[in-house]
């Protein structure tokens, strides 16, 4: 079973990806409606991959990206920015703060599936 956790305080988003990972076999998604709970669930359900948001409320995305980067319990773990923040510039942003890839909203669901499974399977060569 593949753990993801999506870190998204909208609750519609949140409810149609969770709708979306349902349909599929071999998937579980938690999620975490804020940075603070994010960086909680990435050390306790120690996720295969994460799903972040940039625009939180409390914490932003880049910067619970680089908390988790930082912690060594938690910086193998891939990081997708799933953001609407799609102008210039903010894919490099992203993946400069350790991201480990990006895509926009709204979600277009077999292409995030996709990159999905593209970084489980290049973490997987690399060892993480």
């Amino acid at each position: 079973m593949i753990r993801l956790l999506y870190v998204e305080d909208n609750d519609d988003n949140a409810f149609m990806l969770q709708m979306r990972f349902e349909m599929l076999e071999g998937y579980e998604l938690h999620v975490a409606v804020n940075g603070k709970a994010g960086i909680e669930a990435a050390r306790t359900v120690r996720p295969d991959l994460i799903l972040m948001d940039i625009g939180l409320p409390d914490i932003d995305g880049l910067e619970v990206t680089r908390q988790l980067k930082a912690d060594a319990d938690t910086r193998t773990i891939p990081i997708i920015a799933v953001t609407a923040h799609a102008m210039m510039g903010d894919r490099e942003k992203a993946l400069a703060t350790g991201c480990d890839e990006f895509d926009t909203k709204p979600v277009d669901f077999d292409r995030l599936l996709g990159k999905i499974e593209a970084c489980l399977r290049l973490c997987q060569r690399s060892g993480r």
